[in-house]
């Protein structure tokens, strides 16, 4: 069930409702039922895999509990490692059993062995990255004794499946989902009207910019070596703001949903193409994996504390099962590492972190931000062409022709009406930046109708311009 489906455009109000006007006296009814809804929810991609999510919860559950109640050392690394063995153990076999073989029969054959491994005919549980690193911070955050285990399996399945959140994130902490779970929610009409707000700019993201970016990229990348230079520089930058409008947009979506329930998920983008560097990219881009991997990687192997080689021994290691969390394939590996080398003059010379809005209360950057912005962008484009591509050989080609004669000739078949979209929809984004979101109070100072005419727009636009309807990017890792 795809958010920008009309099954979904069904379920939500369906679900709004019982909750709001069958359960609303009861806040543990309301729990089951987003439990029932969130099952139903991902049955709709494919049944069978429901038990594996249903496994996986039922696992967690009682490894929590049972570490909790260890009396000795011993029996509680048991419980943990229980559930970090099965948990990884399912995400190998599903997501890279199949990478891992055929790179090493591809190994040994450049020593003149030739082997063959059986490899498995399997499709990939949607979303199972996603609940499996729910399962594993919960597990992780009882072991070190930050938190205790939830004894109620309801409200702890309700934290690993709410269904906004299920297929694509943002990836959650028990610490900060859970407590909202606990306890009663009262309707909060302001919220939800910015839950709408910000679904309906989700949705524009989505169906608008991502879609139709999506349409020539796509050209691109599959017909690569009919097309010119230039054509090649396009469709990367389209496939680079494909990805932003698909992964933000569904973010956008799934956080304005769970207001509508009266629950904040962690937020997941900061605009991150307006960041000055890459480590700044970073903190802004898919912010939830990214503090996760901080957390539980990054910190554990010592983070900054050590001297620089240690610092940049983490970093690389951070980058690279990034990579590989996004993809089993060398592409994502090598976009990884990219990333990493990106990020290494900001370690080297201790740059302060950017924390701050770029040209906070102004409304044009200066011309070193514009550059820096420019920069950033630019090796962010280009690590994207790695992610996107099918194999390594087919990247370093696509490179190739990119940086040919013909990148000063006119691209292949650009319309004007894409480009109008994209100015408009950065411009609207710059314009944003201070907030969670592009609109959550762009126009607040206008003429009410005025302000509810630009919303209008905004819908109008979604169904005028809205691309050949694609599966959200992210719902492959």
């Amino acid at each position: 069930m795809l958010f920008n489906s009309l099954s979904f455009a069904v379920f939500l109000p369906v679900v709004f409702g019982l909750y709001w006007f069958l359960a609303n006296k009861n806040f543990k009814l309301q729990n089951l039922l987003l439990l029932a809804s969130s099952f139903f929810f991902y049955a709709c991609w494919d049944f069978r895999f429901l038990f594996l999510l249903m496994f996986s919860i039922l696992l967690d559950y009682f490894t929590g509990i049972k570490m909790h109640e260890a009396t000795k050392p011993s029996a509680k690394r048991f419980w943990f490692w229980l559930s970090i063995s099965v948990n990884l153990g399912f995400l190998s076999v599903f997501k890279y059993y199949n990478f891992f073989v055929e790179s090493m029969a591809q190994g040994l054959l450049q020593f003149g062995i030739s082997a063959h491994f059986s490899t498995l005919q399997v499709i990939l549980p949607v979303g199972i990255s996603f609940y499996t690193f729910h399962g594993l911070s919960y597990v992780i955050d009882i072991y070190k004794d930050k938190i205790k285990p939830e004894k109620n399996f309801v409200d702890y399945a309700v934290f690993v499946s709410f269904f906004p959140l299920l297929v694509a994130g943002p990836i959650e902490r028990a610490t900060h989902l859970l407590p909202q779970i606990q306890r009663k929610r009262e309707f909060d009409y302001h919220q939800a009207v910015d839950g709408l707000r910000q679904i309906l700019w989700g949705l524009f993201k989505k169906l608008v910019i991502a879609d139709n970016c999506a349409a020539y990229a796509n050209e691109v990348f599959n017909n690569s070596p009919m097309h010119s230079g230039s054509t090649h520089l396009l469709g990367v930058i389209f496939f680079t703001l494909q990805i932003y409008g698909d992964f933000s947009g569904y973010s956008d979506i799934a956080l304005g949903t769970a207001r509508l329930f009266g629950i904040e998920l962690l937020r997941n983008f900061s605009f991150p193409f307006f960041s000055r560097d890459v480590s700044e990219f970073w903190r802004r881009w898919h912010i939830s994996l990214s503090s996760w991997f901080k957390d539980y990687l990054y910190i554990p192997l010592g983070g900054s504390k050590g001297g620089l080689w240690l610092k940049i021994r983490n970093t690389f290691i951070i980058f690279l099962v990034s990579g590989l969390w996004h993809g089993a394939n060398w592409t994502f590996l090598i976009w990884g590492l990219l990333n990493a080398i990106y990020v290494l003059p900001s370690i080297i010379w201790q740059n302060k972190n950017k924390t701050e809005i770029v040209a906070q209360g102004k409304i044009f950057p200066s011309a070193k931000e514009a550059i820096q912005i420019i920069h950033t962008f630019g090796l962010t484009v280009f690590a994207f062409i790695f992610f996107r591509s099918n194999s390594v050989t087919a990247a370093f080609d696509y490179v190739g022709r990119l940086f040919s004669a013909s990148l000063f000739t006119k691209p292949y078949g650009i319309r004007n009406e894409l480009i109008w979209l994209t100015l408009v929809f950065i411009a609207i984004e710059w314009l944003g930046r201070e907030n969670k979101y592009a609109i959550e109070k762009l126009g607040f100072n206008w003429p009410n109708p005025m302000r509810i005419a630009f919303y209008y727009v905004i819908l109008l636009a979604t169904f005028m311009f809205a691309g050949s309807a694609q599966n959200f990017i992210y719902f492959q890792f």
